[in-house]
């Protein structure tokens, strides 16, 4: 079990599959920088987290909920929770809003499962699925909450946690994903490539 002075944010996560320097510069050397894309996350987040709720029928939408895990030693806040009256009992389910469209990796169902876990926990119930609403397509997408996405979770919590303790910064990979990184600039991806360098210092004093 964590204290709250071990936590560590769900947004690492996703940072961390998209690129574990990103995760460092970010959550180790409090680094940031805003491009487009954040923009438009921020703009998004700022209409749903309202910290309200309201109840249609058998359903009571929450928006804002901060949520936690001692268990895991994270915290977070969720877009939105829905909570359903069924003849089997409340569902519950967390819906994540995003700008874009939905991902080839798997960092959103990260960040949604780490949440589905903290509800888990905190509400003491299970959760068996997710949603996000993606912006540019205009529709909701529900997962599974599975065992395999929630092993791949906690394991991505633990390498994050490694990362945050031993305060590492990575060395970074070169990638197309590096020219939508806000961070390009700061991170300096191509300079940083060693295997290239040398690779080219080698080239320079080879007959």
């Amino acid at each position: 079990m964590y204290t709250e002075d071990d936590f560590i944010m769900i947004s690492a996560l996703q940072h961390y599959v998209y690129c574990p320097r990103q995760c460092g510069l970010i959550h180790v050397d409090d680094v940031w920088n805003e491009n487009l894309f954040t923009t438009r996350g921020n703009i998004l987040h700022e209409k749903v987290d309202t910290d309200t709720y309201e109840t249609r029928g058998t359903k009571k939408t929450v928006r804002g909920l901060r949520i936690h895990s001692f268990r895991l030693g994270i915290t977070g806040r969720c877009d939105v929770v829905e909570f359903r009256e069924t003849k089997k009992g409340d569902e519950i389910m967390p819906v994540e809003f995003k700008s874009g469209e939905p991902k080839e990796d798997i960092r959103d169902k990260v960040q949604l499962c780490a949440q589905a876990l903290c509800l888990e926990e905190m509400l003491n119930t299970n959760i068996s699925h997710g949603a996000f609403f993606y912006g540019k397509i205009r529709r909701r997408n529900i997962i599974e909450i599975d065992d395999e996405l929630r092993t791949q979770t906690e394991n991505i919590i633990n390498a994050v946690r490694e990362i945050i303790s031993k305060k590492i910064i990575p060395t970074s990979e070169y990638s197309s994903k590096c020219r939508n990184c806000s961070l390009e600039d700061i991170c300096q991806p191509k300079a940083m490539n060693k295997r290239k360098l040398n690779a080219y210092i080698k080239e320079l004093y080879t007959p």
